[in-house]
């Protein structure tokens, strides 16, 4: 059996392509087991795939990030009582009601109906790469801009300030952040975003802050607090994901021009590429923490209630009981099943936007610029292995 001795999260990886590789010894050895956390405290960590998707969909096991007991991943932690929650952090019954407010406006249908302004944009950022300097970098390009435009004309969000917002973003995600600088970037960006919902108060736009303040006017609900927390959330986790999704894809692309040519010569074959990049990568593992309310056992493992679980999505979706040839990229997979988005009740409530935006940037990009290849070599890009959602930082590319 491991001990807390033995692992302490987050772990490190030797490769850049694959999970640390203590993630597949807890998950074939004790798959259910402790690891330390920064804070000098433990949780449990659940690796398999079944076992992960029964800790996201049970509710005996809470997101409520502001409990006393809840795991700390960062060193000094982010817990405050008083903050106006997000979606994320709630359990039933708040949780439904919340997520409910928002749905409507990241439906399959209303995605499409995005679909020609998110091709214009694409192409407009392609347009800017190939008449910038070559090498150019895809992430400032291509990466942050396309995500981040979509979710700032979502939202209702000037894009001129989008420097201000990703610059607070990046020392939010990023592990060695001093407490104090990650709550100063929290409180900077929600303050910002309460004071554009104020703006639209008098008169809501037709965006989606704008239609949120009319509709929860109409339900007698309406809290500008809790809009910006909303808000804060979209904006957030709106480019963030998706920028580091796109950088990270586009080299395994490149580096895999077998599964590159496929979606070459079929573009029908993108979106299942685009599920099995989701899957490959899994970029976020510190999201799925939670803190189990009642006891319960988990892969023979009995947690009891007030201890802390990581549910590790990226040992799930490289579980070879769940997926055939698991550290393989393989873009004729076709599943479905991973648990990148998460599971159960706080699965991405942005899925959708996400894997049309994905699918719009590797068909355009690679259709566009047919002789694209990296300007650097793989060992020597700068991946983001000190923040809580892996990417890269830069990304030279040249044609």
């Amino acid at each position: 059996m491991t001990t807390v001795e033995q692992h302490q999260f987050p772990m490190t990886r030797t490769c850049p392509f694959a999970p640390p590789p203590a993630y597949e010894e807890i998950r074939e050895e004790d798959p259910v087991s402790k690891v330390g956390l920064p804070d000098g405290g433990w949780a449990w960590v659940v690796s398999r795939h079944e076992d992960v998707r029964t800790v996201l969909n049970d509710r005996r096991f809470s997101a409520d990030r502001q409990h006393a007991d809840f795991p700390q991943l960062v060193k000094g932690g982010f817990r405050r009582q008083g903050d106006e929650r997000t979606m994320i952090t709630m359990d039933a019954p708040e949780h439904g009601p919340a997520r409910k407010a928002v749905l409507g406006e990241f439906t399959v249908r209303r995605m499409e109906a995005l679909r020609p302004r998110i091709q214009e944009i694409v192409d407009g950022q392609i347009d800017a790469l190939l008449a910038g300097p070559k090498p150019g970098d895809l992430v400032e390009a291509l990466s942050l801009p396309v995500p981040s435009l979509v979710i700032c004309e979502m939202l209702g969000v000037p894009y001129a300030d989008h420097g201000f917002f990703q610059t607070h973003t990046a020392k939010l995600i990023k592990r060695s952040t001093t407490p104090e600088e990650r709550r100063a970037a929290f409180d900077t960006v929600r303050g910002y975003m309460a004071d554009l919902i104020a703006e639209k108060e008098a008169s809501p736009p037709d965006d989606l802050l704008g239609r949120q303040i009319v509709k929860l006017r109409e339900d007698g609900t309406y809290r500008r607090e809790s809009l910006a927390a909303t808000g804060f959330l979209l904006l957030v986790a709106g480019h963030e994901t998706t920028a580091n999704m796109i950088s990270l894809s586009t080299v395994a692309f490149l580096q895999n021009p077998e599964q590159l040519a496929a979606i070459k010569a079929d573009p029908g074959k993108t979106l299942d590429a685009v599920e099995e990049m989701l899957r490959y990568w899994t970029i976020v593992d510190a999201a799925t923490a939670r803190l189990c309310v009642e006891d319960v056992e988990v892969g023979g493992q009995l947690i009891k209630a007030g201890e802390g679980v990581l549910a590790l999505g990226y040992a799930a979706n490289r579980d070879p009981r769940a997926f055939e040839n698991a550290d393989e990229l393989d873009i004729e997979r076709g599943a479905r099943h991973h648990v990148a988005f998460g599971f159960g009740p706080h699965q991405c409530l942005g899925q959708n936007l996400a894997r049309m935006e994905l699918q719009i940037v590797f068909d355009t990009l690679f259709r566009r610029i047919p002789t694209l290849q990296l300007a650097a070599d793989v060992d020597d890009l700068p991946f983001k292995d000190d923040a809580n959602i892996y990417g890269l930082y830069r990304l030279p590319v040249t044609w």
